[in-house]
């Protein structure tokens, strides 16, 4: 079996291997956790360097999106707060967070439009950073966490901004002033999926880590959160691409509203509410590449079949 043969084959398995290793390895994973915002940096760069400044739009898709993360995840606190506050919190951090840094290698590998999954995870950081702060100090009154919306804002947007922004900067800089080099690495868009995969190691294991770490009497709150977050999660991947398909991009929808930045949901709810509503995007980790993992094996099958298709016609 070719390299190449192997590489195909094993692809659609990269996401669930990924997340099996952070499991396994996670007690290791404090040694390497500093790499990922290198490694994203460097995956997001290669994304962007398929796509041109030209391409950046504003438009329905992306305002209906942001627009439900937003509302969504406000009206899930209030809905869930008066049964139970921690559950609330988990479930609304799985929906007001924002759209993952690596929502774009994933849309441009199922065949949506990377420019408008590249717009909404703009959109989607800048409505976080601003929305997010006042409702955590609003959260913050009624459990005795004092929280200044300077403060708040400057490090959410802080933590953000260079991981969306930057990569985009370098790529078109690269367009305009080096595009030998842009080219070629716009020609090579599969490795910044393996990049990802190594990125997702590091994730699920600090996740894996942080639950291993609280205490044996709040498993069946754990468990409720994780199960609430795997609803959050089918809800928005469902809702995103009834929005997509509607203007255009059910792909670029799906994933613009289902696919979140757990490694920021899990920061801000550490960080700003109780930390036990950290066990429900740390679920959604999971949950996520679950339902990527299985949208790029049945993409991966379609195409294959189709190639055989035509392989059969000639």
């Amino acid at each position: 079996m070719s390299f190449a043969t192997f590489r195909q084959k094993i692809k659609p398995w990269m996401l669930p291997i990924s997340m099996l290793c952070g499991i396994l390895f996670h007690s290791a994973i404090d040694a390497v956790q500093f790499l990922s915002p290198y490694l994203i940096f460097v995956m997001l760069l290669i994304t962007f360097c398929r796509i041109r400044p030209a391409e950046f739009r504003i438009g329905r898709l992306t305002l209906c999106v942001v627009a439900v993360q937003l509302l969504g995840g406000i009206g899930i606190y209030f809905l869930l707060a008066p049964f139970n506050s921690d559950i609330a919190e988990g479930a609304m951090i799985c929906a007001l967070c924002p759209t993952a840094t690596a929502a774009p290698v994933i849309t441009g590998m199922l065949g949506g439009s990377i420019a408008t999954l590249v717009s909404i995870s703009l959109l989607s950081n800048l409505g976080t950073a601003i929305v997010a702060p006042p409702f955590f100090a609003y959260i913050g009154e009624s459990t005795g966490i004092d929280i200044s919306f300077a403060e708040a804002f400057t490090t959410i947007a802080m933590k953000v901004g260079p991981l969306i922004i930057l990569p985009v900067i370098v790529a078109f800089a690269m367009l305009y002033f080096t595009p030998r080099l842009h080219k070629t690495i716009s020609e090579r868009q599969s490795i910044s999926f393996y990049i990802w995969a190594v990125a997702l190691v590091i994730v699920v294991g600090r996740a894996v880590s942080f639950a291993m770490s609280e205490p044996a009497d709040r498993i069946p709150e754990m468990i409720l959160l994780a199960l609430i977050s795997g609803a959050v999660c089918i809800g928005q991947f469902v809702i995103g691409r009834k929005i997509g398909r509607r203007y255009g991009d059910r792909i670029a929808g799906a994933q613009g509203l289902g696919q979140k930045n757990t490694v920021l949901a899990i920061w801000m709810a550490v960080t700003y509410l109780n930390p036990i509503a950290s066990i429900a995007p740390a679920a959604y980790v999971a949950w996520q590449n679950t339902i990527n993992s299985m949208q790029i094996y049945l993409k991966e099958r379609r195409d294959a079949q189709s190639e055989q298709k035509r392989v059969t016609k000639c």
